[in-house]
C-alpha cells in the first residue's frame, strides 16, 4: 500500500496507540473522580495538556480539549460572535475548510455580515486585502494557517497586526489543523486569540482536537453540562484519545525539524518525477509547505484517475476529504479553468512516506493518464 493522503488523515503513531490502549484498559478512571484512580486519570489529562500546549507555544491553562478540529472551530467562531455588545461583521476567506465556512454561514443566518477574502491564482491572500476589509464593527477574523488543498500559507502574523491596530476589540481565530507539527505555532507573535487543531492529522486517533483560548479571552462554550475543561467543554473527557494526542504532540514536536526536512526531500523527488514524466501536468497554486501538492492532469477526470491509482494500491485524493467528491471550492476560488478543476489530484505527504511510495504513484499515474488520454 502507498498512502499519500495525509492531509485527510494519517496513521496513529505506535507510541500514541499503546498509551491510548493502556489508558483504556488499565488507567481508565474518570478525571473528575476524587478517588485514587480519578486522581491518576487527572494526572494523565494534565500531562497531555502540557504536551499539547508545548507544541502550540502556549500555557496549559490556555488549552481546551474538544472532540475534533471542527468542534474547536465551531466553538471559536460561535463563541467570538455571540459576545454581548460587540460588532456584527466577520472576515474570513473563500478557501477555508468547511468547518469554518459552514459555521460562518450559520452566523450569517443569525444576522452577521461576512466578508470573504478571495485568493489570487496562486492561492494566496494578501495583508492588503485584509486591511481594506476591516470595519469598525468587525468582531472576528477567522482564517486558516495552511491550506489543506494547495499548501499555501496565509500571512497570519501580518493579519494579526492589522486586526489589532484597526479593530482592537475583534478576535482573531486561526484554523491551524494543517499547520500543527509542520511549522511552529506562535500565538503570541501572531496576536491570535483562538487556534483550533486536530489530533488525527499528526498521529493521534480520530475524535480528539483542541482549542487554544488566549488568557483573558472569554467566549461562551458550545457544549454545556458538568463543567469539565474549566467549563469550556462539558462532558467526561475522552482520556485515551487525549493521552494519545499529548503523546503525538510530544513526538512530533521533538521531531519537527527532521520530519520537515524529510518531507521536503520527498516533495522535491515528487516534483522532479512529475516534471520528467508529465511535463503537460500543471501544479495548482504556489505552495509554501512541502506537505501538499495539488496537480492537474488535463484530459483525465480526477475521479476516474483515482480509481486507476487505487487498483495499484496508491491512495491520493481529489481535494478535501470533507468535500466527499464535490468540486474543490478552493480551486474554484482561484478561478482555474474547468479542465484543471476536473483533473486535479491532491498529493499529501508525511514523514512515513518513502521514495518507493513516490515511484509507485508516478508509475500508476503514467499508466492511468496514458489510458485516459489515449496516448501510446
Amino acid at each position: 500500500m502507498h498512502y499519500l493522503d495525509h492531509a485527510a488523515t494519517t496513521a496513529v503513531l505506535p507510541e500514541a496507540a499503546a498509551l491510548a490502549c493502556r489508558v483504556m484498559t488499565e488507567q481508565f478512571g474518570n478525571p473528575s473522580s476524587v478517588h485514587k484512580m480519578g486522581i491518576e486519570a487527572s494526572g494523565i489529562l494534565e500531562t497531555a495538556r502540557r504536551r499539547t500546549a508545548a507544541l502550540l507555544g502556549c500555557t496549559p491553562a490556555e488549552i481546551t480539549f474538544t472532540s475534533c478540529g471542527t468542534e474547536a472551530t465551531n466553538t471559536a467562531i460561535a463563541g467570538a460572535c455571540r459576545r454581548r455588545g460587540r460588532g456584527r461583521h466577520i472576515i474570513t476567506t473563500a478557501i477555508e475548510h468547511a468547518a469554518t465556512l459552514n459555521t460562518v454561514r450559520r452566523m450569517e443566518q443569525e444576522g452577521f455580515a461576512v466578508t470573504y477574502l478571495e485568493p489570487d491564482s496562486s492561492g494566496h491572500i494578501s495583508a492588503e486585502q485584509l486591511r481594506a476589509a476591516v470595519r469598525p464593527d468587525t468582531v472576528l477574523l477567522t482564517c486558516m494557517l495552511a491550506n489543506n488543498e494547495v499548501g499555501t500559507l496565509l500571512p497570519v502574523k501580518e493579519f494579526g497586526k492589522i486586526l489589532r491596530k484597526k479593530a482592537p476589540e475583534a478576535l482573531f481565530h486561526i484554523d491551524a489543523v494543517q499547520g500543527l507539527a509542520r511549522i511552529p505555532i506562535r500565538p503570541k507573535q501572531w496576536n491570535a486569540d483562538l487556534i483550533s487543531v486536530s489530533g488525527h492529522k499528526i498521529g493521534a486517533p480520530k475524535g480528539i482536537g483542541a482549542l487554544y483560548i488566549r488568557k483573558g479571552v472569554h467566549i461562551a462554550p458550545l457544549i454545556v453540562g458538568g463543567g469539565q475543561e474549566r467549563g469550556m467543554r462539558s462532558g467526561t473527557e475522552a482520556l485515551p484519545n487525549i493521552a494519545a494526542f499529548g503523546e503525538a504532540c510530544r513526538l512530533r514536536g521533538e521531531q519537527m525539524e527532521e520530519n520537515y526536512a524529510a518531507v521536503e526531500a520527498l516533495c522535491a523527488y515528487l516534483e522532479e518525477g512529475l516534471a520528467e514524466r508529465f511535463p503537460w501536468a500543471v501544479v495548482n497554486g504556489a505552495p509554501d509547505i512541502p506537505h501538499v501538492r495539488n496537480v492537474s492532469f488535463p484530459g483525465c477526470k480526477s475521479e476516474v484517475l483515482l480509481r486507476v491509482l487505487e487498483m495499484h494500491e496508491v491512495y491520493v485524493s481529489s481535494g478535501s476529504a470533507c468535500a466527499r467528491g464535490h468540486a474543490s471550492h478552493v480551486l474554484a476560488a482561484m478561478k482555474l479553468d474547468p479542465a484543471r478543476l476536473d483533473s486535479a489530484l491532491r498529493i499529501s505527504l508525511a514523514p512515513s512516506n518513502t521514495k518507493a511510495d513516490i515511484d509507485a504513484l508516478l508509475d500508476a499515474l503514467e499508466e492511468g493518464t496514458r489510458r485516459l488520454r489515449g496516448t501510446p
